[in-house]
C-alpha cells in the first residue's frame, strides 16, 4: 500500500460542517517537507475537464422518491435529517470499507460517507436536499495533498453530477452543520451515524422523538417493492453460484481449511456483488453446532457435515441469507441423513405456513413443532409434545427462532414495533427466511454418542406472495438425496 507522505487523513475536509478552509495537514512522519509554491502552483492547473454531463438517474430513483414521499406524509411540519454515517478507522490511517446506513441508502441509493439528506418542511410536504462531499478541491490542493482526496481515493461525483443521477438537489455538506445549528421549528434525526451532524441538533432534539423516526423507516421495510424484491432475487442467484463454486472446491478445502471455504464465496459475492452481507458461517465437522461460528478456522474432513450459511449482497445493499448443511465426501451418514430429513421436514411444514393473512409466528410454531415431534421419537426429551413445546424443552437443541425478515440488513426491519413484526401479520411483498435446525453439542451427554457434534440447519428464503409463498433460493436442492445428486453433479 502506497502511504501518502505529504499528509495525515483530512478529518477536517471529511466531517459534515466542519471548515473548507482547513490547512491540510503533513503525515507525522512523511518524506517531504512540505509543498513548494510552485509545485502547489503547478498542480493547480494543466488538468482535463471531467464533468459528467447526461447522467441516467439511478435504476430505483422512483421508488426513492416513492419512498421520501411516505416519509414526508408520516411527519408533516417537520425537518427529517438522515445521514449516511462517516468513515469508521480500522488502524491507525486506514478505515473499514464504507457502507451508507440503511435508513439513508433506502431514502436516497446514494452510498457515499459523510452524505445527510435533509427534508424541509414546505407547505404542506417537504422539499428534500441531499448533502454531500463535492469534487475535491483543485485550489487548496486537497485533490491530491488529502487522504481522501481525488488521488488517493478516486474521484467524487460533483453536486451536479449527483442531482442528475438521484433526482435530489445537492449542496455542499460541509456547510450543513452550520445551517443546522440556525434551524428553528420541529426537528428529527436518525441517530448512530454521524456525531458531527447530532451535534448541532443536541439542543433541537428529543431521543424519543428519534426513535419514531427510526422505528417508521424500519417498518416501512417490511413490504418490499418491486426493486427490492428483483434485488434479493439477484442477491440468491448470486448465492446459488457461490455454493456451487464452494461445492467443486471441497477437496481443496480439505487440504487447508474452512478458510478456503470463506474465501471462495467471498470471490462470488466480490465478482457479481458489493460484498457477503453478513460474516459467512463456514462450520465443518462440531463447528456446525455453533450457531454464528465466523472464525472459520477449523479443518474440514470427509465424513463430517459442513453447514454453509452465507449470502451475497447486491450493489444496492440487498443480501440474500441462505443455508445448506451438506456432506463434505458427498454422502450423508445415517445418523447424518436421520437428523437432516428431520430439519428438512420442520422447514417443510414452516414454509407452507408462509402464507398472506397468516400470523408472522406461525412458520416459527410450525417448524419447531415438528422438531419436537422428533426429539420426542428419538428419546432425547420426554413428551408429550404438547409439554415440551409449552415449557420450551426443545430450545436446549433447537436453540434459534426460525427465521427473521431480509432485506437491506440481513436481520431486516429490526427495530419494527412488535405488533408490526414478530406479533404481526403476513403481507404480500414481505420476504423472510425459514431456517430451523437442530444442534448437537460435542459436550451433551444427555444425547446418545452417535448425535454429539452433528449441527444441521436449512435456510431458504421467502417472498410472501397474494396467493401463498414463492422460494426464492429454490435453485439449490434441500431434499437429502437431491443434495447427494446435486454434489455429485458438480465434482464429476
Amino acid at each position: 500500500m502506497t502511504v501518502a507522505d505529504e499528509l495525515v487523513p483530512q478529518t477536517p475536509e471529511t466531517e459534515a460542517g466542519a471548515e473548507a478552509e482547513e490547512p491540510i495537514k503533513q503525515r507525522k512522519n512523511g518524506l517531504y517537507a512540505g509543498v513548494s509554491d510552485e509545485l502547489a502552483e503547478n498542480m493547480k492547473s494543466g488538468w482535463a475537464d471531467t464533468e459528467l454531463h447526461g447522467l441516467e438517474p439511478i435504476a430505483q430513483a422512483a421508488e426513492t422518491a416513492a419512498r421520501r414521499a411516505a416519509l414526508s406524509a408520516r411527519f408533516p411540519g417537520e425537518r427529517l435529517v438522515v445521514p449516511s454515517g462517516n468513515l469508521k478507522v480500522r488502524s491507525n490511517d486506514t478505515d473499514y470499507p464504507f457502507r451508507a446506513s440503511v435508513e439513508y441508502a433506502y431514502l436516497t441509493g446514494n452510498q457515499t460517507e459523510d452524505g445527510v439528506l435533509v427534508l424541509e418542511p414546505v407547505g404542506e410536504g417537504h422539499e428534500a436536499t441531499i448533502y454531500l462531499l463535492p469534487r475535491s478541491d483543485r485550489e487548496n490542493g486537497e485533490f491530491w495533498l488529502s487522504g481522501q482526496g481525488e488521488l488517493w481515493v478516486g474521484r467524487r461525483h460533483s453536486l451536479t453530477e449527483s442531482e442528475e443521477l438521484y433526482g435530489i438537489p445537492a449542496a455542499d455538506v460541509r456547510e450543513l452543520a452550520d445551517t443546522l445549528r440556525k434551524a428553528t421549528g420541529p426537528v428529527r434525526v436518525v441517530r448512530g451515524h454521524d456525531a458531527g451532524i447530532e451535534a448541532a441538533l443536541t439542543d433541537k432534539v428529543t431521543a424519543e422523538r428519534d426513535e419514531e423516526l427510526r422505528i417508521f423507516l424500519s417498518e416501512a421495510r417490511l413490504v418490499k417493492d418491486a426493486f427490492e424484491i428483483g434485488e434479493l432475487q439477484k442477491a440468491v442467484d448470486s448465492t446459488v453460484r457461490g455454493f456451487e463454486d464452494v461445492v467443486r472446491v471441497l477437496d481443496k478445502a480439505e487440504a487447508t481449511s474452512e478458510r478456503y471455504i470463506e474465501g471462495t464465496f467471498f470471490l462470488r459475492a466480490r465478482v457479481e456483488g458489493n460484498d457477503v452481507g453478513y460474516g459467512s458461517i463456514c462450520a465443518a465437522g462440531p463447528h456446525a453446532t455453533t450457531l454464528h461460528w465466523v472464525r472459520n478456522d477449523g479443518p474440514v474432513r470427509s465424513g463430517d457435515l459442513l453447514l454453509l450459511d452465507a449470502g451475497v449482497e447486491t450493489h444496492t445493499y440487498y443480501t440474500a441469507d441462505v443455508t445448506r448443511t451438506l456432506p463434505v465426501n458427498g454422502t450423508f451418514s445415517e445418523i447424518q441423513k436421520k437428523i437432516y430429513d428431520a430439519v428438512y421436514d420442520a422447514q417443510e411444514a414452516g414454509i407452507a405456513a408462509v402464507q398472506p393473512g397468516g400470523k408472522y409466528r406461525d412458520f416459527h410454531e410450525a417448524a419447531q413443532r415438528v422438531l419436537a415431534e422428533r426429539l420426542v421419537e428419538w428419546g432425547i426429551v420426554e413428551g408429550p409434545v404438547e409439554r415440551v413445546l409449552e415449557l420450551g424443552l426443545q430450545r436446549r437443541w433447537t436453540l434459534h427462532g426460525t427465521g427473521h425478515m431480509l432485506g437491506m440488513d440481513v436481520h431486516d426491519c429490526a427495530v419494527a414495533r412488535a405488533e408490526s413484526y414478530v406479533d404481526g401479520t403476513l403481507e404480500p411483498g414481505m420476504v423472510l427466511t425459514v431456517e430451523p435446525g437442530l444442534y448437537f453439542q460435542a459436550d451433551d451427554l444427555t444425547v446418545p454418542e452417535e448425535y454429539r457434534g452433528i449441527g444441521v440447519r436449512i435456510e431458504d428464503d421467502i417472498l410472501v406472495t397474494e396467493t401463498g409463498n414463492r422460494n426464492l433460493s429454490a435453485g439449490l436442492p434441500r431434499r437429502s438425496d437431491e443434495v447427494e445428486a446435486w454434489m455429485a453433479s458438480l465434482k464429476s
